[in-house]
């Protein structure tokens, strides 16, 4: 048995789950006492009054077909302005001819997550590929060098814009958040009060007021004739203010591991960087999963901010759709398509930390 198997076998093992059936399920937590099955059945009929109006208003006597508010006689929800605009929903402003660079690029981001479904891929080529990536997709979408046309960030925009953010804040928020925990537990005092003090600082100021400062006064210090590309700007406020948070959550894995597997680490010879990348890391990751996915996923909300600065999320652009004469007065219809897409991703983002869970607890 190698050294780190030894010390990890210091740590209690977690107690084994107990699944039930459905029935014991919903006698435990709907029908446990009269006022809860009351409760119970009143939200049923509710969903059952509810449910099919929606589904009518949204889907049967929707309207898909059409170039205008006049085509939409069915009294049902009007999808044409998200229809026509497709398009500019997905790619925002990028040139049409290179929109395969877009599909490419989250092509390589999607492939991320079967690859973390299957074990024959070692946890260093994983990392290996997530610490890439962000860097593959920056190269694809911007262009200026193997010979692709150079694209100006200004035609970031729609829901390739919302995954962007969401995907640079989510790679560089952890190991920022990761070396901000490290320096607030360090034992040298600069490191210390240094981490204390930004982690502090960031988590007292919310993130508009960082978003605001990053788009109109780093400007005011560069040299002039010298611009700072926004889109950058915008990518280092979520980064830096998601790992604030992020640097808490793994300070309490921290503290959470007990210290004889740090004082056996130490007696078995090990440095202060091996010990944390193959003993106390591991343990830390696994045991805050689903805290970190929640910072992810507050990144993909927090893209929506972004509007308020000039760039043009998948908010903006149903922003400026219902601001179009042509498309006044569906509202309703452009903020349930908003929430569909921030449901479906929040979702999915949800189901797979708690698989993660499962399987962390099943190990």
């Amino acid at each position: 048995m190698s050294a780190e198997q030894s010390i990890c076998l210091i740590a209690s093992r977690p107690a084994p789950v107990i699944r039930k059936d459905w029935m014991t399920w919903c006698r435990e937590n709907l029908f446990s006492s009269v006022f809860h099955t009351v409760l119970t059945l009143s939200g049923v009929l509710i969903l059952l009054w509810l449910i099919p109006s929606l589904l009518n208003w949204l889907i049967v006597d929707a309207t898909f077909i059409g170039e205008s508010q006049a085509d939409c006689l069915s009294g049902g929800a009007c999808w044409l302005p998200v229809v026509n605009r497709i398009e500019l929903f997905i790619y925002g402003m990028y040139p049409e001819g290179e929109q395969w660079r877009v599909n490419f690029a989250f092509g390589l981001a999607a492939l991320a997550i079967p690859m973390l479904y299957m074990k024959r891929f070692s946890k260093a080529t994983m990392l290996m590929y997530i610490t890439i990536l962000p860097f593959a997709m920056w190269l694809i979408l911007k262009g200026g060098s193997l010979g692709l046309e150079s694209i100006s960030t200004t035609k970031f925009a729609g829901i390739m814009l919302t995954l962007f953010l969401a995907v640079f804040g989510m790679v560089f928020a952890l190991p920022l958040g990761i070396l901000l925990a490290l320096g607030r537990r360090s034992e040298r005092p600069v490191i210390h009060w240094l981490s204390v003090g930004y982690i502090e600082l960031v988590r007292s100021v919310p993130v508009i007021t960082l978003l605001f400062m990053a788009s109109l006064m780093i400007q005011l210090f560069l040299p002039p004739g010298q611009e700072f590309d926004v889109l950058l700007r915008v990518v280092a406020v979520l980064t830096l203010f998601t790992a604030a948070y992020m640097a808490e959550t793994i300070r309490g894995g921290l503290q959470s591991i007990p210290k004889g597997q740090f004082e056996a680490a130490k007696a078995l010879g090990f440095s202060y960087w091996r010990m944390m990348g193959q003993i106390i890391m591991p343990q830390v990751l696994r045991n805050t999963i689903p805290s970190l996915l929640n910072h992810f996923v507050g990144i993909l909300k927090e893209t929506t901010l972004v509007m308020i600065v000039g760039v043009l999320d998948v908010v903006g652009i149903a922003s400026s759709t219902i601001s179009d004469a042509k498309w006044v007065g569906l509202e309703h219809e452009m903020y349930a398509f908003l929430a569909l897409f921030f449901f479906i991703c929040c979702f999915s983002l949800s189901q797979y930390a708690a698989r993660l869970e499962r399987q962390h607890k099943q190990a």
